[in-house]
């Protein structure tokens, strides 16, 4: 008798953990083909410190064979799903095309950078969704302070070492505290240089991550500013251009840098499947079932999953959320087959981590508010625990980086326009 199949595509928190569970549920007993990009698991917390030249970029891509024992792993490019006769197809990374048929489907493809109509946005500015993109701005920030070094311009040393983040979220938040931290280093490494690294936090939010509580805010704005990172809430990008960008307040700040952290959208990959979304994600029921198709199932980024703590709202885009469904998306398949019974996605906030660089963390395990090395301490334990591999190597790379001077050289192998802010695929580099 043939074995059911079911793909998974994307595998990011979502996917990852839903062809993992899978396997250890069913393994034997269907086939589970996990269709992704690239042939890693990327850890996403963890790449500002990959920016920072804190941890090795390999560290935090944990590789799909090895860690998914059981699991075939199709490295490809979704690019249309037959709901009707039930196949996935794809494009390879040589470019040809291929079909995936299933029993049942995970869609969890994930999100991209999210755009704003803002002149020059897309043009000068680089997002900070995947790997390439990581690496892009650990070389362009060694880059513009070495041009820096170089110049006898005050006003081009100035333009060089300003670095405008966009967005004071988590993932802004962090990179801004973390690269204050990163230039520093760079600028004692460079005595012809005088002027002190400028970076600036932008967000039209009140306060800085206005998606956690006020106490987490708090701690990560006072980090900042002892810093030197100028935080400006209320404020931000009007237009950019090839020399810098002009704020809502009327102010033209020169710069070479532009981050762009104000959140993420949906892969746009959902509004091609001719299915019911809401605000860009798939329309899924508290089971992650796709109404009208018991056989697809979706969870992550891509999925508007009803909020049991939140009546008529759907789950945020986070890695908590996204991990926990892709959990309970294979019980659930798994109970489609006889073994077990289905269940609703249910959730218990177990509090947020955000690493500010240094000694300097905030964290909120079960509601109880920490700073300063209790938090850090917190921070970097939850992170191990939540990587599926390479903890050994990411704890060694923290260990160095607190003992040894951090090397800060430009490899050159991501280009700007590899990585370009409009894009579908952040995880992956553009090629011609």
């Amino acid at each position: 008798m043939t074995k059911p199949r079911v793909v998974i595509v994307g595998a990011g928190f979502a996917g990852y953990h839903a062809a993992k569970t899978l396997n250890r549920l069913a393994g034997k007993r269907a086939e589970i083909v996990l269709l992704n990009t690239t042939d890693y698991f990327l850890y996403l917390p963890l790449l500002p410190e990959v920016a920072a030249g804190v941890v090795e970029p390999t560290r935090i891509s944990v590789p799909l064979a090895g860690t998914l024992n059981g699991v075939r792993v199709v490295i490809g490019e979704a690019d249309r799903v037959d709901l009707q006769n039930r196949w996935v197809g794809y494009r390879s990374q040589e470019g040809d095309q291929g079909q995936l048929a299933y029993d049942r489907l995970v869609l969890s493809v994930g999100s991209v950078n999210k755009l704003l109509p803002i002149p020059g946005v897309t043009e000068y500015a680089h997002g900070f969704r995947g790997l390439p993109e990581a690496l892009f701005l650990h070389d362009h920030v060694v880059r513009q302070i070495e041009l820096a070094e170089l110049t006898d311009d005050p006003a081009e040393q100035r333009a060089r070492t300003t670095f405008v983040v966009v967005g004071a979220g988590y993932t802004g938040t962090e990179v801004a505290a973390h690269g204050q931290l990163f230039t520093d280093r760079l600028l004692a490494q460079r005595p012809h240089l005088k002027v002190r690294p400028r970076w600036m936090l932008l967000d039209v939010a009140p306060r800085v991550l206005p998606e956690l509580g006020q106490r987490m805010s708090t701690t990560a704005d006072r980090v900042l500013r002892r810093r030197g990172v100028d935080v400006r809430m209320g404020t931000s990008v009007s237009e950019a251009t090839p020399d810098g960008v002009m704020l809502t307040d009327g102010e033209y700040v020169p710069t070479c840098s532009l981050v762009w952290c104000v959140g993420v959208r949906p892969d746009p990959f959902v509004a091609e499947l001719g299915l019911r979304t809401e605000r860009g994600r798939l329309v899924v029921d508290e089971y992650l079932n796709v109404p009208g198709h018991p056989e697809v199932f979706a969870c992550g980024d891509a999925a508007a999953v009803p909020d049991p703590t939140r009546p008529g709202q759907v789950c945020a885009m986070t890695a908590q959320h996204a991990q926990r469904q892709g959990k309970l998306a294979a019980r659930n398949i798994a109970a489609s087959y006889g073994q077990g019974v289905r269940k609703p996605y249910k959730h218990h906030e177990l509090g947020w981590v955000v690493d500010l660089g240094g000694k300097d963390a905030a964290a909120n395990p079960l509601n109880v508010p920490l700073s300063g090395l209790p938090a850090k301490t917190v921070t970097r334990g939850y992170h191990l625990l939540a990587m599926p591999g390479n903890r050994a190597r990411v704890g060694a790379d923290w260990l160095l980086d607190a003992s040894t001077p951090r090397p800060a050289v430009q490899l050159g192998l991501v280009p700007a326009n590899a990585v370009p802010l409009e894009s579908e695929s952040p995880e992956v580099v553009r090629r011609g």
